[in-house]
């Protein structure tokens, strides 16, 4: 399997990513809620989410295969729900710029300890000295941003 597509769709979905915040504060301060902005954007991905899923087909979702799946794992709807709800609330006071370089400092920084132990069945990958190297220049680059 070729990488370059992916990592293409990935920069793709990252410059999309870029204006959520700042639509779904320009949504908040519309209706005065940020967590009602949040409920909107999240409703709305849901029945897009089901749609596709009409058209696609569900796989094997059904009560035998979700309760075989470790509790703990759907707390990434809380970590989703975060996020959306963080960008609302961060994003307007600080920019869509250091907003997202800071997000981004952050998902190394946790990535590069979940590929390090393994976390949640990833291949382990072990922290290197590059791998420091590479989030201390985004971290010196979050500096950066939030200083010029």
């Amino acid at each position: 399997m070729q990488a370059f597509p992916y990592i293409m769709a990935a920069i793709f979905l990252g410059a999309t990513i870029s204006a959520q915040p700042a639509m779904n504060a320009m949504l908040a301060r519309s209706i005065g809620s940020a967590f009602g902005a949040s409920a909107i954007s999240i409703a709305v991905a849901l029945a897009l989410i089901l749609l596709v899923l009409g058209i696609t087909g569900a796989g094997r979702i059904n009560g035998e295969t979700l309760a075989a799946v470790p509790w703990w794992v759907f707390l990434s709807g809380l970590v989703g729900m975060l996020f959306v709800t963080g960008g609302v609330v961060i994003a307007p006071v600080t920019g869509a710029l250091i907003f997202f370089v800071c997000v981004v400092a952050g998902q190394l920084i946790g990535s590069v300890f979940a590929d390090h132990y393994g976390a949640f069945g990833l291949q382990v990958r072990e922290i290197s000295v590059m791998r420091i190297l590479g989030i201390m220049l985004v971290l010196l680059g979050a500096i950066i941003v939030t200083k010029w």
